[in-house]
């Protein structure tokens, strides 16, 4: 049956879905003399930032359905305070593989996100998580490509969208369509 209302482009398969990613880092946390690095706190603008950017991250996208974050104190304090603001979130898990990750050794974790997915969000730490944005971004503004490359601040928020499945993660196949800081 054709359908003149359906519009199919030469190798490009029909049931082609649009997902969002969310990579953040963790807000600005604190540096107590004696505590290891896993164990840092998050810091009085920490505090404060982490519900405004959650808020912020449920203007831009609404729900979140997966979310993957590093194990260490931050991070889970930072997505506390988010998770606040967000009204719908789907699974929650964290992953060793983002404390130390660079951004192409995320693509992995990226890869392995549930199919039924539509938006996940990455809660980690620099560098990686401005290596992931710039590998991820072949396209989209490139304005906000030289914003993450100079600086990725804490409790900043990149949003990426690509098309085909999360199993289908490579360099380049995303769009950076935003990236917001607190102090935006």
């Amino acid at each position: 049956m054709d359908d003149p209302n359906v519009v199919v482009r030469i190798g490009e398969p029909m049931d082609v879905t649009t997902r969002r990613l969310l990579v953040v880092r963790h807000a600005k946390s604190a540096w107590p003399i004696g505590v290891p690095d896993s164990e840092r706190p998050l810091g009085p603008r920490g505090l404060r930032d982490a519900p405004r950017m959650g808020q912020r991250i449920r203007d831009l996208v609404g729900a979140v359905d997966v979310v993957v974050v590093s194990p260490t104190q931050r991070t889970g304090e930072t997505w506390e305070l988010m998770s606040a603001a967000l009204q719908d979130t789907g699974s929650v898990r964290t992953d060793p593989r983002i404390y130390d990750a660079w951004g192409a050794n995320m693509i992995d974790l990226i890869r392995e996100l549930p199919d039924d997915a539509r938006t996940a969000m990455i809660l980690g730490h620099e560098p990686g998580v401005s290596e992931l944005v710039l590998t991820l971004s072949g396209s989209g503004d490139q304005g906000l490509r030289g914003r993450v490359a100079a600086k990725f601040p804490t409790c900043g928020v990149a949003l990426l969208s690509t098309r085909g499945a999360w199993a289908q993660t490579r360099p380049g196949c995303a769009s950076l369509e935003v990236f917001t800081t607190p102090k935006d």
